[in-house]
C-alpha cells in the first residue's frame, strides 16, 4: 500500500535574496521531496507584514499578507523552517511572522510536524536561533522533531551551484529530511 506524500511548508526566516539560510533551505527542500515529501517552498517576502502592534491589529485586523500564510500553513502537515542568527538570537522576520500568525482564531502550529536548520558564517552554525526557534515551535504545539542541521561556516559551504561541498553536509540535510517526512507522515 503506498501513502501519499506528507505536505510539508519551507520558508526560511531571512529576506535577503543571497541568504545562506536560504541557500541551506533550498538543499533540504530538495532532500525532503527525495525523501518523499510533497514540498511547498515559499518566500516570505511574498507574505510581507508590518512590524506586530496590537493597536494596528484592533484597527486593521490581520494583513492579506497573513491570511494567506496562515491558509498555506493550515493546508500542510509539516514545517521546514531555516531559522537564520541575529546577535544570537531568531531574525525579527521570523518572529513576526510567527507572532502574526498566531493572532487568528485558531493557532495554525499546532499539531504540525516541524523541523528547523540554520546556517551561519560562524562557528556555531545558527545554533542558539535554532534552538530558540526549537522552543517556541514547541511552545505554539509543534511537534519538532529531535533532528537538527546546522551549517557552521555556510559561506564556505556551498558551490558555484548551490550544492555542498561536502558530504557530511548533504548527510546531515538528508538525514533530517527523512525524519521530517517519516514523522509526519505518522503524525500528520
Amino acid at each position: 500500500m503506498k501513502t501519499s506524500a506528507p505536505r510539508i511548508l519551507a520558508f526560511s526566516g531571512s529576506a535577503r535574496r543571497e541568504s545562506l539560510n536560504r541557500k541551506l533551505l533550498q538543499q533540504v527542500v530538495l532532500a525532503t521531496r527525495q525523501a518523499g515529501g510533497d514540498v511547498t517552498l515559499v518566500d516570505l517576502n511574498e507574505f510581507a507584514m508590518p512590524l506586530y502592534h496590537g493597536d494596528l491589529e484592533d484597527a486593521q485586523g490581520m494583513p492579506d499578507s497573513t491570511v494567506k500564510l496562515v491558509k498555506l500553513i493550515t493546508e500542510h502537515a509539516g514545517l521546514l523552517i531555516a531559522s537564520p542568527e541575529y546577535n544570537s538570537q531568531i531574525t525579527p522576520l521570523l518572529k513576526n511572522t510567527i507572532d502574526w500568525c498566531t493572532r487568528g482564531e485558531d493557532n495554525p502550529f499546532t499539531g504540525k510536524v516541524a523541523a528547523v536548520v540554520s546556517a551561519s558564517p560562524g562557528a556555531l552554525g545558527g545554533v542558539r536561533s535554532m534552538t530558540l526557534t526549537r522552543a517556541l515551535l514547541s511552545h505554539l504545539g509543534c511537534h519538532v522533531i529531535p533532528a537538527q542541521c546546522i551549517l557552521p561556516q555556510a559561506d564556505k559551504a556551498f558551490d558555484e551551484q548551490g550544492a555542498f561541498k561536502e558530504p557530511r553536509h548533504q548527510k546531515a540535510a538528508d538525514a533530517i529530511a527523512a525524519m521530517l517526512v517519516a514523522t509526519t507522515r505518522k503524525l500528520g
